[in-house]
């Protein structure tokens, strides 16, 4: 049994080639498609497209939100005398001091103050450690994506004993349904021949090949055999999907909807109790089928 679930979780950890520890996390939840959200740090937008497609071609269904968290380090940022500045500085102080004799000269500090004497060191990094930069991500996010594909992969294998066993309890009703089903012909002959007694006090007796007319005809009405046939049909097809190894996720949803519709002809069809009764345990096994369906990739 290939089966897999739409939820899942993964986290995987890995070190730029700076040293910069990152974290990578992948959630996927249930989804009509597939949908796919990254949240990337600044400067690593461009591997966006990639990844995303990356992620296509693991996964089928399910919404996928993967976060990325670099761990940076606190660093004080390095300062860089610029000569060009403190000579300009250093020009005006002494032009300064020649139209004011005898003034204090600036303290060192004051000088290095004035704008644009010292500036912040701005690192460009080159393409070739960018290049490495990206690929350490990549390569994690492929590791992330590894370990959500396994855990997608065990709750499908725990969802389809669900399934197997919810297919069984179908099936289970659906031969109760049928056992049912046959006695409905006798019931409604002594149902309307108890009927008719009752209102002709035993003045006038029904013929025979009337009372069998009209039964029949009831019986035709109420004649729910093709409905249990195709239920049964319906309990291989799905057992036959749990064997696939493709997605099986929209077929299965959609023959949940098949179990639905002859569920309801059955019971509007019913001509007991018992099978009224039965119809409606069959209509609450279907749709708890219909809910773990919808947990399949």
């Amino acid at each position: 049994m290939a089966i897999r679930s739409m939820t899942g979780f993964a986290r995987t950890t890995g070190t730029l080639p700076d040293g910069t520890p990152f974290t990578w996390e992948l959630r996927s939840v249930n989804g009509r498609g597939l949908d796919i959200r990254l949240r990337l740090p600044p400067g690593l937008d461009a591997l966006e497209g990639p990844l995303k497609e990356a992620a296509g071609g693991r996964f089928a269904r399910g919404n996928v939100t993967a976060n990325l968290t670099l761990k940076r380090e606190d660093r004080a940022p390095r300062l860089m005398l610029d000569q060009a500045a403190l000579e300009r500085a250093m020009a005006l102080v002494a032009e300064l001091a020649a139209r004011m004799p005898g003034a204090a000269a600036p303290r060192p500090e004051a000088v290095l103050a004035l704008p644009g004497v010292l500036r912040t060191e701005v690192e460009v990094p080159d393409e070739t450690s960018e290049a490495a930069r990206r690929a350490a991500v990549t390569e994690g996010f492929g590791q992330a994506m590894a370990e959500l594909f396994a855990a997608r992969a065990a709750e499908g294998a725990r969802l389809g004993v669900i399934l197997a066993t919810l297919l069984d309890e179908i099936e289970a009703l659906r031969a109760q349904a049928a056992r049912e089903a046959a006695r409905q012909p006798e019931a409604h002959r002594a149902r309307l021949s108890a009927v008719l007694a009752e209102l002709l006090e035993g003045e006038r007796r029904v013929p025979e090949d009337r009372l069998a007319a009209e039964v029949a005809l009831l019986a035709a009405r109420s004649d729910v055999r093709e409905e249990l046939d195709r239920l049964g049909a319906h309990v291989e097809a799905a057992r036959a999907l749990l064997g696939e190894k493709a997605p099986i996720g929209r077929k299965l949803e959609f023959l949940t909807q098949e179990f639905g519709r002859e569920a309801n002809t059955l019971g509007a069809k019913s001509g007991s109790l018992g099978l009224t009764r039965l119809s409606l345990e069959l209509k609450a096994a279907i749709e708890r089928l219909r809910e773990q369906a919808a947990n399949v990739e």
